[in-house]
């Protein structure tokens, strides 16, 4: 199992995400549930058509973290 970094966003009308390591490989939708849904189905399109196309699939390389600030 691979674990790749989403990032997700909030839009004027719902959620926006997409994968540093998968250029193009994006989602949105109204909710987080249905972009999170979303993104995780665009992900294994994405590297389905990377593998018939023989492409290489990428090794995850972006990792996230939060840092927490005193303000």
């Amino acid at each position: 199992m691979t674990k790749y970094t989403v990032y997700f966003e909030s839009t004027a009308t719902g959620y926006s995400a997409h994968v540093p390591d998968l250029p193009g490989c994006v989602a949105a939708a109204g909710t987080m549930e249905e972009t999170r849904e979303l993104i995780r189905e665009a992900i294994e399109f994405h590297l389905e058509g990377m593998l018939l196309l023989g492409q290489t699939v990428p090794t995850p390389t972006s990792h996230v973290e939060q840092i927490e600030i005193a303000v």
